[in-house]
């Protein structure tokens, strides 16, 4: 049994945000129709890695989905689109400002023409506020939202963080609303507008940094490595974990850029840790040193700390490091490049990175659902190509023949 067996999705989203939701909704059973202009989303030609075939931009997002391509600007094309949206629990779409309105398709009329209907929408800034008309990007997110201000070193400039928070992030929190909203019309039997801004859902996965700015009130962040006395804004602090443990990266051995081990020295496991990193850097009563007894002393001298954890740490491989840490209990994760998680066991165990077979590119790898459901697990399948469903979706949703569906594509509804 499939979670969402008997959801069915017009999605109309395109590039990152929107499909990132999608994806995960049709990994959990939902019958995912990916509605795209004739010219296809445009991800499916960006960084393209084989000629003529789907990028891996779009292939990683996309999986699961069926593919029909409807033009958008003809009459034939907006009847179609009319009959699937009634056949539809929710309709997806993150085009820019005012746009699906410019087709003729507000909310009102969109509730107007199936009132069960869930639609949800992404937008840069929303669709109030000052911000409401201008377009947004996911580094645009991150700059607008709080993360790149925080995320860097001090005396360096601020830098986008690794992971797709502005698109990725605000998919997920897209898809929590579109499933609280479909448990609402359970009850009241009808759908409602559901909208994430990336620049809000990049705010929500900044809430402890807002906590810190509060802070700032009435106290320095004594567990920042750099000075916050003065400060009015949550300041650039690089590895520092930004809680109420010291943490930040040590340095392994053999010194390439990932490696290093992240580590947090909890005040628990201190004893312990002193006791066998010590005697190594020539600090052998390391545990009884007064300037480290307390972790109220470890914040006062952490970059000492870390020195000497730099020294120990610079003996050994980030695994065989992870290995002595965990035997200490000591909370500690080594710095897994792309490399290293691809190849991981424990990825492949958990089947996080799977191996997918496509028809125009051949073998490649999909990052799998991170979301483990104990009685309905997710069965990763490849992406549609363009248009790869469009007679299949008109004859099993909307139950057309062959000659109706021959007179619309004659008239131009699937193509320029």
């Amino acid at each position: 049994m499939e979670a969402l067996k008997g959801i069915r999705i017009l999605d109309m989203t395109h590039v990152q945000a929107g499909p990132t939701c999608s994806q995960l909704l049709a990994w959990m059973g939902a019958d995912v129709i990916k509605l795209e202009s004739p010219v296809g989303d445009a991800t499916r030609g960006q960084l393209r890695d084989v000629p003529n075939a789907d990028s891996l931009y779009f292939t990683m997002l996309n999986c699961n989905k069926r593919s029909i391509t409807l033009n958008m600007k003809s009459p034939e094309g907006k009847k179609v689109f009319v009959e699937l949206l009634k056949k539809s629990d929710i309709l997806m779409e993150n085009f820019g400002p005012g746009v699906l309105d410019r087709f003729g398709f507000t909310w009102e009329k969109v509730h107007e023409l199936n009132p069960r209907v869930v639609m949800g929408s992404i937008k840069g800034f929303g669709s109030s506020g000052p911000y409401a008309d201008f377009k947004a990007y996911e580094n645009v997110a991150q700059a607008m939202g709080g993360a790149m201000s925080t995320t860097g070193v001090p005396e360096g400039p601020p830098f986008v963080t690794g992971a797709q928070i502005g698109d990725s992030g605000t998919g997920l929190h897209l898809a929590i609303g579109l499933l609280a909203a479909l448990e609402q019309r359970h009850r009241t039997g009808l759908g409602q507008y559901v909208e994430v801004a990336m620049m809000d859902g990049v705010m929500n996965l900044c809430r402890v940094k807002f906590r810190d700015h509060q802070r700032l009130r009435r106290q320095t962040l004594s567990e920042y490595s750099v000075p916050t006395e003065g400060l009015t804004a949550t300041p650039r602090a690089g590895n520092d974990s930004g809680g109420g443990q010291l943490g930040n990266a040590v340095k392994c051995k053999p010194g390439g850029p990932n490696d290093y081990i992240y580590v947090v020295v909890q005040e628990a496991v201190w004893d312990a840790l002193a006791k066998r990193v010590g005697p190594e850097v020539g600090q052998p009563e390391l545990a009884s040193d007064p300037r480290y007894a307390k972790i109220g002393d470890r914040r006062k001298n952490q970059n000492d700390v870390w020195r000497l954890l730099d020294e120990f740490g610079s003996n050994y491989t980030k695994r065989e490091l992870m290995e002595i840490l965990n035997e200490l209990d000591v909370p500690c994760g080594p710095i897994m490049s792309t490399d290293d998680l691809a190849n991981d066991e424990h990825v492949r165990g958990r089947e996080m990175y799977v191996e997918l077979d496509h028809p125009e590119r051949g073998k490649w790898f999909n990052v799998g659902m991170p979301i483990k459901l104990s009685a309905s697990p997710a069965q990763i399948k490849r992406s549609p190509t363009l248009g790869e469903h469009t007679g299949e979706i008109l004859k099993e949703v909307l139950g057309w023949g062959d000659a109706e569906i021959a007179a619309m594509k004659q008239a131009g509804a699937f193509s320029k």
